[in-house]
């Protein structure tokens, strides 16, 4: 049985820790890589009398973690500087990752969850798509799998089709047959995080706990749990997508339509 929304993302964190090479490929909201030590951004220290801009909040989103454990990509909750929550996997803030499950309908097409989503734009969309002609790679899952797939199952799945597009030379993902060099051209860039950003609308309006776990984040600046990759654009950036979304939702913003 799949875990629920409000039990995946700390099913993820405990996963990590039993999967072989996971401190050092972690799991992410595309591809964060563990690149180095944890760098906080200032964390709060209570003797500095900066807690009161806590008291409308749980706790325990920033209680001091002290996890021998923890994978080297990890940012932990005490890392939050003032004004600043991690939205880590290890507490509901977790429904804000690309991991969670959380199911949503976009564009007509049934994702079950924005990892799933990201990642099987790397995929074939049929068989006259250049990706599935070549004969020196092996597609183990097909786009419509690799749509249904959450968490690291659906992260493993990108990873195994971005050797194959090497070893193709191709340098895009792809979308209702609209090719993106996601990476490395600016109005692909653009258009890619358009897509981003109207899967994570879809996202909250489809799944009534992100909302409400987003909007009870207030006024706090979001941070990512984990390392970023130092290629990554602003579709890496999905703390900023939410806090964007958060901010449209509060001035009454419907969004981008999801059909």
């Amino acid at each position: 049985m799949r875990p629920t929304l409000a039990t995946t993302a700390l099913a993820a964190t405990l996963l990590v820790a039993t999967l072989p090479g996971c401190p050092s490929t972690p799991p992410s909201d595309d591809d964060e890589s563990g690149l180095g030590e944890t760098t906080p951004s200032g964390g709060a220290d209570p003797g500095e009398g900066t807690e009161d801009w806590r008291l409308e909040f749980p706790p325990h989103w920033w209680a001091p973690v002290e996890d021998a454990d923890a994978p080297d990509w990890e940012i932990l909750p005490q890392a939050a500087g003032v004004g600043e929550v991690i939205l880590s996997k290890r507490n509901e803030l977790g429904v804000l990752s690309n991991f969670t499950e959380a199911p949503f309908t976009f564009r007509g097409e049934r994702y079950a969850s924005l990892e799933g989503f990201w990642q099987a734009m790397k995929y074939p969309e049929g068989d006259d798509d250049p990706r599935a002609s070549g004969e020196d790679v092996t597609w183990e899952h097909t786009r419509d799998e690799v749509a249904a797939m959450v968490a690291f199952e659906a992260h493993s799945a990108g990873v195994a089709a971005e050797k194959n597009m090497k070893a193709l030379g191709i340098d895009w993902v792809s979308f209702e047959g609209e090719r993106l060099r996601f990476k490395t051209d600016p109005a692909d860039i653009d258009r890619h995080y358009e897509l981003i950003v109207g899967a994570s609308w879809a996202k909250m309006r489809q799944n009534p706990e992100v909302k409400k776990v987003l909007l009870g984040t207030g006024d706090l600046v979001l941070k990512p749990d984990h390392h970023e990759d130092t290629d990554g654009t602003k579709s890496w950036r999905y703390y900023d997508i939410w806090m964007s979304i958060r901010e449209a939702v509060r001035k009454g913003e419907d969004g981008p339509p999801s059909d």
